[in-house]
């Protein structure tokens, strides 16, 4: 851990450029969130395994994959509160040691339907630590390069790439292996962070109730704004994240390992495009990206629906997309860092976070039940086109105006 010398550095560059203490406070952070993202994603990437097994219909699988992404979300509201509260020091080792529970708990769970849904349920916990990362890294870094510093902090959903190329690798191994891997990892980020992460020792704790924080954040319209942009941009990262192996697998016939392994590259490209979406903002007004991006998903989803052969067609419209829907997180949290004040950011991250990963929990069900119905896919890429259209309008033609008149949220002086 720093000594106090370097804290006090690290807190007067932060204005001009971001000292060491807040690199090193981004890089643990992004660390952590790839492992709790890891463990959050842990499920889907070996859901047709267990299947074998449990013999689930389309839909029950979906239920399965999907409900981590529900508990997750849900919990980030609570969890960004405490972190306004209690600070990352606290919150990132602790949430990170309470997800090796249910990571273990997957080993005797697996092979029952109803235990796999209970510890599934368990392992939303995973999910919440982007909530902590976010106050953390914004609280660190100046206005002008908060957009970037955010971007990398959201590099860390890569662990949906590292969960689809080395679990199923490492089940099909041993089936207890990818478990207990991830465990021990967690377990030794658990006790650096708590030496290594380091609050702003002036950051603004506030005094309030956390029922009257989350009412406070709640009350803000730019508030649920975001939320609904992030369900849109995140909501599709974590949805295909979720639902992309079994698509591939159901729709183009590929076996389970090499449909983990495209949906991993998937997620690849998202985790690329992240930073390059806060980069971006940072030099082009966030609502701009954002409506840019978004753009580009309303037109590929609708090419995607006519089931285009796999290679070439597929291939490159999932790709641009997961580009595009990378680059909208990167600029609606770096519109999330314009427009709230530094007290808030937790709050307010953890109501849009929520939502975001909310966005993420529908269309996997959604996806489930219209192929199960109509043998089809098509109408779930019209949907998310609609979704993204309209994304697309809102943001250029309201959000450019979000914030104006009122300074950026920056560090606590």
């Amino acid at each position: 851990m720093g000594s106090g010398a370097s804290v006090g550095e690290g807190v007067a560059v932060a204005e001009e450029r971001p000292g060491p203490v807040a690199w090193r406070n981004l890089v643990v952070a992004t660390v952590g969130f790839t492992l709790t993202f890891w463990a959050w994603d842990l499920i889907a990437p070996v859901a047709a395994d267990f299947d074998e097994d449990l013999h689930m219909s389309s839909f029950a699988q979906s239920v399965l994959v999907a409900v981590p992404v529900l508990v997750g979300s849900l919990g980030r509201v609570p969890v960004g509160a405490l972190t306004d509260r209690y600070g990352a020091k606290l919150m990132f080792p602790l949430v990170s040691a309470l997800t090796i529970i249910p990571v273990l708990l997957l080993i005797p769970a697996h092979s029952s339907y109803v235990p796999l849904l209970v510890v599934g349920f368990v392992l939303g916990l995973g999910g919440t630590t982007f909530a902590i990362g976010v106050p953390l890294v914004n609280s660190w870094f100046p206005p002008a390069r908060r957009g970037a510093a955010l971007g990398v902090f959201g590099m860390g959903m890569g662990g949906v790439a590292l969960s689809g190329y080395f679990t199923p690798r490492m089940y099909h191994h041993s089936e207890s292996l990818p478990f207990l891997v991830l465990a021990a990892a967690l377990a030794v980020y658990a006790v650096l962070a708590y030496f290594l992460i380091e609050d702003r020792p002036d950051r603004p704790v506030p005094s309030t109730p956390l029922t009257t924080r989350l009412g406070q954040a709640g009350r803000l319209r730019v508030t649920w704004e975001l939320s609904a942009l992030y369900a849109i941009g995140f909501g599709g990262i974590v949805a295909f994240g979720v639902y992309l192996p079994t698509y591939l697998k159901t729709w183009y016939e590929l076996d389970a390992t090499d449909a983990g392994t495209r949906a991993a590259g998937f997620a690849l490209v998202t985790v690329v495009f992240r930073p390059i979406g806060g980069w971006l903002s940072d030099r082009i007004h966030p609502a701009v990206v954002t409506s840019s991006a978004l753009g580009v998903v309303a037109l590929l989803a609708v090419v995607q629906a006519f089931d285009p052969a796999l290679v070439p067609g597929a291939t490159v419209c999932l790709l641009v997309m997961a580009a595009a829907l990378g680059a909208t997180s990167g600029a609606v949290f770096a519109l999330v860092a314009r427009v709230t004040p530094q007290a808030q950011v937790g709050s307010v991250t953890g109501i849009v976070g929520a939502v975001g990963g909310l966005g993420g929990f529908v269309p996997p069900l959604v996806m489930g039940a219209v192929y199960s119905a109509k043998n089809s896919y098509s109408i779930g890429f019209m949907l998310l086109s609609d979704l993204a259209l309209a994304g697309c309008v809102y943001a250029y033609g309201r959000m450019r105006d979000a914030g104006r008149g009122k300074a950026p949220a920056g560090p606590a002086t």
